[in-house]
């Protein structure tokens, strides 16, 4: 059978990750998403924790505003003081996403994997979204946190993913252009949702 990706690009309180979450049980395969920095980690020797720092930093403060450095596969060498740079950090993290396409089927949480993989042929990009009030729900009931802390959180990581994106991949985040498929989780139940994309999944692999 052919190796497939399922690339999972989706809102903040969409359910995207439980969603994600439920394709790797169905299809027993891996899911990435922090995972991925283990491997990154192990790939480049760069201590694993820098990995998940850059990842906790860059979700605190506005990055990628002035400019953009659109992925294109290059990596940094070590003896660059740019090594352990964000950017690298990416590269890597990236190297690992298209080297795992010729050992496995998997699916992944963003990390700007449909444009990362986009030459890949079994890959199913889909963007996960859902109306705002449902989205507040979500993360107030799943956070438990209040509505106020609920909203601010949202907008904080929609916030980033939008510019993270966009940094690295020089194209808008919820532009449906970039996606095979686009489900709305306030019509959809995440099950539904599976089951739609599992079907794009034969479809593609039998073309």
């Amino acid at each position: 059978m052919k190796n497939f990706v399922i690339a999972i690009t989706r809102t903040c309180g969409s359910g995207g990750t439980t969603i994600a979450k439920m394709l790797a049980e169905d299809y027993q395969i891996d899911m990435y998403d922090r995972k991925l920095l283990r491997l990154a980690s192990e790939d480049s020797g760069i201590n694993e924790k820098l990995f998940a720092a850059a990842d906790e930093t860059t979700k605190k403060k506005p990055l990628f505003k002035a400019f953009k450095k659109v992925y294109n596969g290059e990596l940094i060498p070590p003896e660059s003081n740019d090594f352990t740079s964000n950017d690298n950090l990416f590269n890597y993290q990236a190297k690992v996403l298209r080297e795992l396409t010729h050992r496995e089927s998997f699916v992944v949480v963003g990390r700007a994997a449909d444009h990362v993989l986009r030459d890949y042929p079994y890959l199913v990009r889909v963007f996960i979204h859902a109306p705002y009030e449902k989205c507040v729900a979500h993360e107030m009931d799943w956070m438990s946190i209040s509505r106020k802390q609920a909203e601010a959180e949202i907008a904080r990581m929609d916030a980033y993913r939008s510019a993270y994106y966009k940094y690295h991949t020089g194209k808008e985040w919820e532009d449906v252009k970039n996606y095979d498929l686009s489900l709305d989780t306030g019509i959809f139940t995440y099950e539904q949702c599976a089951d739609i994309i599992k079907r794009f999944v034969d479809f593609r692999l039998n073309c």
